[in-house]
C-alpha cells in the first residue's frame, strides 16, 4: 500500500520539530540556571546584608521565629541561587527554594491564591512576585541542570553512563 506524500511530510516535519527542540533543552535549562539563579542569589544577598528589614516584615506577617526564618529564607536564596546558577546539586538546591516560594504565597499573597482557587482567575497568581521564582525552580526540579552543569559533568565523570536527567532526549 503507498503512503500518502501528506501523512509522509507531516511526519517527517514532526520529527524534526522533536529534534529542534530536543536539542534546544539544555540550552533552555541554562538560560533559566543563570537568570533566575543569579535572581537568588541577589535576593538572598540583599537580604542577608540587613537582616533586620526581612525580620521585620517577617514579624508582621505573624511568621514564627522571625530572625530565624530571615536568615533560614535569605540563606537558602543565596547558597540555593549558587547552586543552581552553576548545576551543582540542582534538583536538591531545588526543594528548599520551592519551599521557600511556597511559603512566600502562603503568607504575603494570598490574595493571589484566594483568586486562583476561589474566584477561578489565575491572573493574580501568575502576576505575583513568587511566581516566576517558583516557576523557575520547578523546571529545574523536574527537567534536571541540562548538558551545561557540573551536575552533568559529574554524572558523567563518576556516574555510571551519562545522566538521563541532563541530556536532551534523542542525543545520548
Amino acid at each position: 500500500m503507498k503512503s500518502n506524500p501528506l501523512v509522509s511530510f507531516v511526519r517527517t516535519a514532526y520529527t524534526l520539530l522533536v529534534r529542534i527542540a530536543s536539542s534546544l533543552q539544555s540550552p533552555f535549562l541554562l538560560i533559566v540556571r543563570l537568570y533566575w539563579g543569579w535572581s537568588f542569589v541577589q535576593t538572598g544577598w540583599g537580604k542577608l546584608q540587613d537582616l533586620s528589614k526581612p525580620t521585620e516584615f517577617f514579624t508582621s506577617l505573624h511568621i514564627p521565629f522571625p530572625a530565624f526564618n530571615a536568615v533560614l529564607a535569605s540563606s537558602t536564596e543565596f547558597l540555593g541561587g549558587i547552586l543552581i546558577l552553576v548545576g551543582l546539586a540542582s534538583r536538591l538546591a531545588a526543594i528548599p527554594l520551592t519551599i521557600v516560594m511556597i511559603v512566600a504565597y502562603l503568607t504575603t499573597e494570598g490574595e493571589a491564591l484566594h483568586a486562583l482557587f476561589v474566584d477561578h482567575d489565575p491572573d493574580k497568581f501568575l502576576a505575583a512576585t513568587p511566581f516566576q521564582f517558583l516557576f523557575a525552580v520547578l523546571l529545574v526540579l523536574f527537567f534536571g541542570p541540562g548538558f551545561f552543569s557540573i551536575d552533568h559533568f559529574l554524572m558523567k565523570k563518576f556516574g555510571k553512563g551519562t545522566s538521563e536527567s541532563s541530556t536532551p532526549p534523542n542525543q545520548g
